[in-house]
């Protein structure tokens, strides 16, 4: 009976373990993936991917409210890689840029910025790969 529950036990830390290492949701090994919430309501996400291209760089904003026009900008070690704007859409009131940026040697630092045209909220996301 005892080498039965320690069996269970050592199964259970086992699935706990690898559960617990898995990679957000549509993240591969090597991605980078951060998160954080706006000055508002809002919140981003910035996930950086290496390909044999270059780093794809993915901003997404959900404020779950549709219909708002947001500025946007990425930055790569300083240096605007995309300016645009981008409107939420449904069904989650959402939005998301995808741009391909540069793997150039040693760490790149990447910001993504949006600021909401009619509230002023702010997101800022940061992530180095």
């Amino acid at each position: 009976m005892v080498g039965k529950i320690v069996k269970v036990a050592l199964a259970a830390a086992l699935v706990l373990t690898v559960a617990g290492a898995a990679a957000p949701a549509g993240a591969k090994a090597g991605d980078v993936v951060r998160t954080g919430s706006c000055s508002g309501t809002s919140t981003w996400k910035l996930k950086l991917s290496p390909d044999s291209t270059g780093i794809q760089v993915e901003f997404e904003v959900d404020s779950n409210v549709v219909g708002q026009t947001w500025g946007v900008k990425i930055l790569e070690n300083g240096t605007r890689i995309f300016k645009g704007t981008r409107d939420t859409v449904g069904p989650s009131g959402s939005f998301t840029v995808n741009v391909l940026g540069t793997d150039t040697a040693g760490t790149d630092s990447f910001k993504g910025k949006a600021t909401n045209a009619a509230t002023g909220e702010l997101c800022v996301g940061k992530a180095k790969i």
